[in-house]
């Protein structure tokens, strides 16, 4: 602790003094040591040489100086605590109340949700699809910005088709893509 210094840095050490004399009585009166004040200083023990640094240096380090270390348990956990731990009802799968049959396919399906069977049907009818326009266009920097129609065997367009590109496809339309 550093006291300032003039008269009144002169008043507060007298009163340390005082104090810490007081104390150091107390602990004797009571039968204890008096705890002397200490030093303490954070530097190497000894002052490190020149072949130590040359050690230091040339020192390959073992391969426990990159391991980071971890804590690790103290007993094993018993087969009976990790069946109640892995088989907790909240980790166990849910049943589901939710389950119709898609009326297109007749495969089973989440309610509102669409059919994995049917939009495979989708997809690969749309990949077609764009074969097709592909073909036409001949590259993908001559598509047209204009909306495109999709015609089966058998359709013809409508007045209100004016001016939309239009892509033919040589079979019945599937009842699941609506005109």
């Amino acid at each position: 602790m550093a006291l300032s210094g003039g008269p009144a840095g002169g008043v507060l050490r007298q009163l340390l003094g005082c104090f810490l004399r007081v104390e150091q009585n107390v602990l004797r009166a009571l039968g204890l040591q008096p705890v002397h004040p200490a030093l303490a200083v954070h530097a190497p023990g000894t002052c490190p040489s020149e072949t130590e640094d040359l050690d230091i240096a040339n020192n390959v380090p073992s391969f426990l100086d990159s391991i980071f270390w971890m804590a690790a348990p103290k007993s094993r956990r018993t087969i009976e605590v990790n069946r109640c731990r892995r088989r907790n009802p909240n980790k166990l799968l849910k049943e589901k109340n939710n389950i119709d049959m898609c009326p297109e396919c007749g495969h089973l399906k989440l309610k509102h949700v669409l059919c994995g069977f049917c939009y495979a049907k989708v997809r690969h009818e749309t990949h077609l699809i764009r074969q097709e326009i592909k073909a036409k266009e001949s590259g993908p920097f001559n598509a047209p910005t204009v909306e495109t129609l999709v015609l089966y065997e058998g359709e013809k367009p409508r007045p209100e088709d004016e001016g939309k590109r239009i892509i033919e496809r040589k079979r019945i339309r599937p009842s699941w893509f609506t005109y």
